[in-house]
C-alpha cells in the first residue's frame, strides 16, 4: 500500500534552506519517491496552513521510514528542520472498503 510524507512549513532562512534542496532529490531518487506536490506558495482554503506544502509518494510506509531513516537523509534533514517552523506526517493511502 502507497505512504506519502507530506510536509507544511514556513521557510525562515532561505540561504541556509537551500543545501536541502540541493541535496533531497538524490535521497528521492535512491528511494524511488515520487514528488507529487511541491508548492512554495499554497493557498489557504481552510485554517492556518504554512506557505510551503509537499507531498511526497512513496512504495509503502515503510519504504519512507527507509527514506526518512537513511544515513544520506539523516545528514541533511538538519538544514530543513533547523531553516523551517511546521511539521510533517506519514499516512498511508486510501483504500475504500468493499
Amino acid at each position: 500500500m502507497s505512504a506519502y510524507f507530506v510536509a507544511s512549513y514556513t521557510i525562515t532562512n532561505k540561504d541556509a534552506y537551500s543545501a536541502y534542496l540541493r541535496q533531497v532529490g538524490k535521497t528521492l531518487m535512491d528511494n524511488r519517491a515520487e514528488v507529487l506536490v511541491a508548492d512554495y506558495a499554497s493557498e489557504a482554503l481552510e485554517g492556518s496552513p504554512a506557505p510551503v506544502t509537499v507531498v511526497l509518494k512513496f512504495d509503502s510506509k515503510e519504504a519512507a521510514k527507509r527514506w526518512y531513516e537513511s544515513p544520506d537523509y539523516r545528514a541533511i534533514v538538519h538544514h530543513r528542520l533547523d531553516n523551517t517552523v511546521g511539521f510533517g506526517v506519514l499516512c498511508e493511502e486510501f483504500v475504500p472498503r468493499a
